[in-house]
């Protein structure tokens, strides 16, 4: 019998790519894998990328986790990166222990993904030490990514930042044009590269192209957080055309 999973997700109420592009990966997967998944989502309100607006929106995600955990979902993914860094480093771990607290006293455990903590965790999978990455976020914004990842150990080579303040013009980018905008990128020392290092810019569609095109590991945020999802429901993290991350080799 096909067993099938609820998928929830904590998303800005802006962000438009999350519920794109997660369900499109693992709609991928089922045409290898016999696991099924429904999606489910709870908003928290923020429009402008600002600091401000980013910690009045993660006030919000303990209401969403309740709201969530009311479906009774199977794996609860925090689908907003800058979110959670803007707090300071390692804020994805006090995120995701009060969290699942709050699924736990709703009567409905269940496990918490940060894509925050997603990104990082893939790329030490990868064991990747040195990654260039882009980022449509202001120049302040790419530096507080910067300083959250080189927190936990890997040190940023080379960033670009398109410097997109609106999060709705963010997730109406062609995610082909990261194709071009990666060649700008200087990958001499770096280990991997982050395609997107925001949850809002599309990418999927270019992961598998630069990964082939450079011959080195490339991510986002969004590939990062499905291979978690996937983790934590114990299910092989397999997506076709996703990425060496998704190709199934790190169980």
């Amino acid at each position: 019998m096909t067993r099938s999973f609820r998928i929830g997700q904590i998303v800005p109420s802006s962000n438009t790519t999350m519920e794109t592009e997660i369900p499109a990966m693992l709609r991928a997967r089922e045409a290898v894998e016999p696991e099924r998944f429904t999606f489910h989502s709870s908003r928290m309100r923020m429009k402008k990328v600002t600091r401000e607006e980013l910690a009045a929106m993660d006030d919000e995600s303990d209401r969403c986790a309740l709201e969530l955990s009311d479906a009774a979902v199977d794996v609860m993914g925090y689908a907003c990166l800058v979110a959670i860094m803007s707090r300071g480093a390692g804020y994805h771990r006090e995120s995701r222990s009060r969290l699942h607290g709050v699924t736990v006293e709703n009567g409905h455990p269940t496990p918490i993904v940060s894509s925050a903590g997603a990104l990082t965790e893939g790329l030490g999978i990868l064991g990747a030490k040195r990654v260039a990455i882009i980022t449509p976020y202001m120049k302040p914004l790419t530096q507080m990514v910067i300083d959250y990842i080189e927190a936990e150990g890997i040190q940023v080579v080379d960033s670009i930042a398109l410097e997109i303040p609106d999060n709705l013009e963010v997730g109406r980018r062609d995610p082909l044009a990261l194709t071009e905008i990666v060649k700008r990128l200087d990958i001499s020392e770096a280990d991997a590269v982050v395609l997107s290092a925001c949850v809002q810019m599309p990418s999927l569609a270019s992961i598998q192209q630069v990964e082939d095109s450079l011959g080195l590991p490339v991510v986002s945020a969004a590939t990062c957080t499905a291979y978690q999802i996937l983790k934590e429901l114990k299910l092989k993290p397999l997506v076709p055309n996703a990425g060496r991350l998704l190709g199934g080799r790190y169980i």
